[in-house]
């Protein structure tokens, strides 16, 4: 006597059961941040809107009007932050690999100089001293090295000079991080620093 084999289909009862246990898993209930924040602004512009309909038009409109620059303003924040923090990774360091040598980096600095990139001459000439500096076998090649950790090892060296090494490497970060803009007279220190380091034994 043959046995009947498993029903092939669970009932609606255990369907629904089964279902309810796959959606209390935790990967079903996650969700980023800006689809939270996002979700929170529609269920915000929702409810002005609801409570607006019993109000005129003019009401109604301000509301969608509010609702829809506040969209569109948390946007362009998120995008510049994710843009600022993808320039940060990409230039924070102050080698680069295969780079330019420390001559072609300062004539790029006095370039950007003369055409008024002042942000450019300031990066390109403390770029250039610390490449010159690698190249006199003053400095330790060192891939990923900050501004800072630059300026100690250099400081180190030239200790006559350690306080102007200090302020173009905090010249460099302001200048690249977009803290404050770089002028003339910043971009020439830094180049007059150079000078100085290259003549110094």
């Amino acid at each position: 006597m043959l046995v009947p084999g498993p029903p092939l289909q669970p009932s609606g009862a255990e369907g629904r059961s089964l279902l309810r246990e796959e959606l209390l898993h935790g990967e079903y209930h996650r969700q980023h941040l800006l689809q939270r924040l996002l979700g929170w602004l529609f269920r915000r512009l929702e409810g002005g809107v609801g409570a607006a309909s019993g109000t005129n038009g003019v009401t109604a409109f301000v509301t969608m009007l509010i609702g829809a620059a506040l969209v569109v303003g948390l946007a362009l924040v998120l995008a510049r932050v994710r843009r600022d923090r993808r320039q940060r990774e990409r230039t924070a360091d102050v080698f680069a690999d295969n780079g330019p040598t420390a001559a072609e980096l300062r004539r790029r600095a006095d370039a950007a100089l003369a055409e008024g990139r002042h942000a450019d001459a300031v990066l390109d000439a403390f770029r250039a001293i610390a490449v010159r500096q690698v190249e006199r076998g003053r400095l330790s090649d060192q891939p990923g090295a900050t501004a800072h950790e630059v300026a100690a090892s250099l400081a180190t060296t030239y200790p006559d000079h350690g306080d102007r090494v200090g302020r173009s490497a905090d010249l460099f970060d302001a200048t690249l991080y977009g803290d404050r803009p770089a002028g003339a007279h910043d971009a020439t220190a830094v180049l007059d620093l150079d000078d100085t380091l290259t003549g110094a034994r």
